[in-house]
């Protein structure tokens, strides 16, 4: 079963058995960052942020790194059927509708997806950056995403910046992605992608991803020029 499977049979169970789909309340951290929970627990310096009912989903925050807790209003739960609980949570057509409306390779994003948080959606780096795509806080507030750890709006605010990137790159993937691990102004300082190995690594490794997405394709689609060793590079 792979990745995309795995997280939709997870929502899937909580879809069906009933689960609420708001959470009743959500944590407003100092680095402007929003979480919105199912229930909390305090564990010494750190409180224990739960993101749905499972106890295995959740995210270790420091007390001093919390501002506040705000409380919503909280909705019954809606049975839902299989069928709608696939249309509303798939991560691919997430990634799909996203890439669509901001004119960027679908598989690009999930090559940079895999590289950024491997499709966990609960993702939280040691720098701050959250969810599928590790959006730092400042990202997720330009983009208007209210909430980070929200799939739909975290790919959404993802795949936005990283369209401005290639717009502002000219397409130059390799470019748009060191600016996205580094920042733009390093892509600036150094005339091209940065001389830091984890960005020149981490540039590398999606591109590769991407290359074999497209392989992979290509192999599907039309064997014969597989065969003959066409297919698109970057």
């Amino acid at each position: 079963m792979n990745v995309f499977a795995k997280c939709l049979l997870f929502i899937l169970i909580l879809a069906i058995s009933g689960a609420t789909a708001f959470s009743a309340e959500e944590a407003v951290l100092l680095n402007g960052a929003v979480i919105r929970l199912d229930h909390r627990e305090t564990r010494g310096d750190v409180t224990r942020l739960f993101l749905d009912p499972a106890a295995e989903n959740y995210v270790d925050v420091r007390r001093d790194q919390i501002d506040r807790f705000e409380q919503l209003d909280e909705l019954p739960a809606t049975p839902v059927t299989k069928s709608e609980a696939v249309r509303t949570f798939s991560v691919e057509q997430i990634v799909a509708a996203a890439a669509h409306r901001y004119g960027v390779d679908a598989d690009l994003v999930f090559s940079l997806i895999h590289a950024e948080s491997a499709f966990d959606l609960n993702a939280v780096s040691p720098k701050g950056a959250l969810g599928l795509m590790q959006l730092m806080p400042s990202t997720a507030t330009r983009f208007g995403v209210r909430n980070p750890m929200d799939p739909a709006g975290n790919v959404e605010g993802g795949t936005r910046y990283l369209s401005e990137l290639l717009t502002l790159y000219n397409n130059n993937i390799p470019k748009a992605l060191a600016a996205y691990n580094a920042g733009p102004s390093r892509i600036k300082q150094y005339h091209g992608v940065p001389p830091y190995p984890e960005t020149i690594s981490y540039v590398a490794r999606i591109v590769r991803d991407l290359n074999q997405r497209k392989a992979s394709k290509s192999r599907v689609n039309s064997p014969r020029a597989n065969q003959d060793g066409k297919g698109q590079s970057f």
